[in-house]
């Protein structure tokens, strides 16, 4: 009896430091973390920089998973609906402020269906052109619009992309309209862009630092109120008497809706230190990009500023009447 007794105790200690062990986070199951746009665009390359920090941190692979479609929104719908154990999260941008104007059925709630991780960087927008525009800098841009507006087309990378966004600002700030093209995704905009079948876009200094350092398009403005550190040629909105546009595009992490607290604690710490890291500073300055202070990379800071962003975009795009199904 004292024998098998003694089996017994084994066997449940073996069981309580096997529970115990399990429920340690992350443990040894790796991380998914949804991209909701395609690999090799903005936001999937803030994403990989980003993960591969906090890997060293979790002590555990973060893996991507690119799921674009629908403006982000089918990604965010799938972390909305995973299980929330911490081993899923969603990378988005701005667009989970402004999925709720621009979506009649969007499926969730930013701000009510996530547990909020923290903001991971801002990205800056730029208006470029064509490199054959006539225009040479956004002096002769201006006028030029003004009298060949019917016959100028602006590209952007979806409906409720940040480039469309930017691009219903910047047209909104300068009272034209002009012909708006829209594509599945930044990079068929961009090639168009290049090749002369569209004038003009907006896009984020991460997906087209290389084509303006090689001079395949011509930058025009920064969209915001001040010079980007990396492309200090390019003057600031403000600078040219568009005063109020700022069009950063932030980033952030999300878990689903009751994610342990002591998880997204985990989370939210390790992606503090990552936006911290040298290389990670350094490699989002190269891109024209700033990383987030680890004062802003918490569930509160985040949570504040989407509600913001939501107050901010939703007006924007209800005056342009601007709606996706």
């Amino acid at each position: 009896m004292k024998f098998l007794s003694s089996i017994s105790m084994t066997i449940l200690a073996a069981s309580a430091a096997f529970t115990t062990c399990a429920q340690e986070y992350p443990g040894n199951a790796p991380v998914m973390a949804v991209v909701p746009f395609a690999a090799g665009g903005p936001t999937d390359k803030v994403a990989r920089e980003v993960t591969a920090i906090m890997s060293k941190h979790l002590k555990a692979q973060i893996v991507i998973e690119n799921v674009g479609g629908a403006g982000g929104t089918i990604g965010a719908r799938k972390v909305a609906s995973a299980r929330n154990d911490g081993h899923t999260v969603l990378i988005h941008h701005i667009g989970m402020s402004t999925a709720p104007a621009l979506y009649r059925k969007l499926g969730f709630d930013p701000l009510e269906d996530f547990e909020m991780v923290g903001e991971i960087a801002d990205v800056p927008m730029v208006l470029l052109g064509n490199k054959n525009l006539p225009p040479q800098d956004f002096k002769e841009l201006l006028p030029y619009i003004q009298s060949n507006a019917s016959n100028l087309f602006m590209a952007n990378a979806g409906i409720g992309s940040a480039s469309h966004l930017c691009g219903l600002l910047f047209m909104s700030a300068i009272g034209k309209q002009l012909g708006t093209v829209p594509y599945k995704g930044t990079a068929p905009a961009l090639t168009d862009l290049i090749g002369g079948q569209v004038n003009l876009m907006c896009d984020q200094t991460t997906n087209v630092s290389g084509q303006i350092k090689a001079g395949v398009v011509k930058p025009y403005i920064a969209m915001q109120s001040a010079r980007i550190d990396a492309f200090r040629d390019i003057p600031a909105a403000s600078e040219q008497g568009l005063p109020g546009i700022e069009v950063k595009i932030w980033h952030a992490m999300y878990a689903p809706k009751g994610t342990p607290a002591d998880v997204v604690a985990k989370l939210s710490a390790a992606l503090q230190a990552a936006v911290e890291d040298p290389s990670f500073r350094k490699k989002m300055e190269d891109l024209g990009a700033q990383a987030a202070t680890a004062d802003r990379a918490t569930p509160s800071s985040l949570r504040k500023h989407l509600s913001n962003e939501i107050n901010k975009w939703t007006p924007v795009i209800r005056a342009a009447g601007v709606y996706a199904d």
